[in-house]
């Protein structure tokens, strides 16, 4: 073989290795599905508000407003924003920060909101104001807790694997730990403060949310019973076994001003789909 004929072999064998490899992006992209932008960027569509001792859509205070593609939650009075459709198996991305606005009686008390997954059952079940369901917490140095937020029975669980030790009398996610089930209260994200503080402004040594007024992005990845919670592209929880696997997406207002530019579901797979009906 002559050196061109080497140099022009060598080519064709590069040229093949990156369409092989883009190829195989493109399946991998294929294979998780068209997104479905849940918030239009545009108006609530797609969502109803609900607010405690009022109801669904009743919102007189604006507690739930859009202005520039960009959602608003007041966190004056405590409610959600519910989604319309079911969702199964999927990526939900959503982009949030906190504003500096918080309310009685969370005025001086740590910025506090949730996403809620696999929301079932009637709205207002939890406390008057919330379906049941898994939460993804968000909460400022406590962002990336999970919550199993039912009736304290095994049909609303999830279970992690777990330190050692207990931070408040719950379990802390590690890697390859325990495994530890809860079917009410809290697991933690494995950063979490040991000395975290229910105050305004509270920063963890190990805090991967950004700081106030700082756009994060916060992911839950729903495979069958399977939860994966990313903040800002870092792992901070993970759990498995978790009842229901499917319902709504809720978004909190619990006394601190929070903005939300996205809300975004990915199915994970062609066959499986995302959006089911209620």
């Amino acid at each position: 073989m002559t050196q061109e004929t080497r140099r022009c072999f060598l080519a064709v064998v590069v040229c093949m290795a990156v369409i092989l490899v883009g190829a195989g992006f493109a399946a991998a992209e294929k294979a998780e599905g068209k997104t479905v932008h849940v918030f239009n960027g545009k108006n609530l569509d797609g969502f109803y508000t609900f607010i405690k001792a009022r109801g669904k859509n009743q919102d007189p205070k604006q507690v739930f407003t859009v202005n520039k593609g960009v959602i608003r939650i007041s966190g004056e009075e405590w409610g959600c924003i519910t989604s319309d459709a079911e969702f199964e198996n999927y990526r939900l991305t959503i982009e949030f920060k906190w504003g500096t606005l918080t309310h009685a009686p969370r005025t001086d008390s740590a910025r506090d909101s949730g996403m809620l997954v696999h929301s079932i059952g009637a709205d207002g079940s939890c406390g008057g104001t919330w379906m049941n369901c898994i939460e993804c917490q968000m909460i400022e140095g406590g962002t990336g807790d999970l919550l199993a937020v039912g009736d304290g029975s095994p049909a609303f669980s999830l279970t992690i694997p777990s330190a050692p030790e207990m931070q408040d009398k719950c379990p802390v996610y590690k890697a390859g730990g325990k495994p530890v089930t809860i079917n009410s209260g809290r697991a933690n994200w494995w950063g979490r403060d040991p000395q975290w503080k229910d105050v305004k402004d509270f920063r963890g040594s190990q805090d991967v949310e950004k700081p106030v007024g700082k756009w994060n992005r916060y992911e839950c990845i729903a495979d069958g019973d399977k939860l994966t919670v990313m903040l800002n592209g870092v792992l901070v929880n993970e759990a498995s076994d978790v009842r229901p696997t499917k319902g709504r997406i809720q978004i909190q207002s619990e006394g601190a001003e929070l903005f939300v530019r996205r809300i975004d579901v990915t199915p994970l797979a062609k066959d499986k789909g995302a959006a089911t009906k209620p």
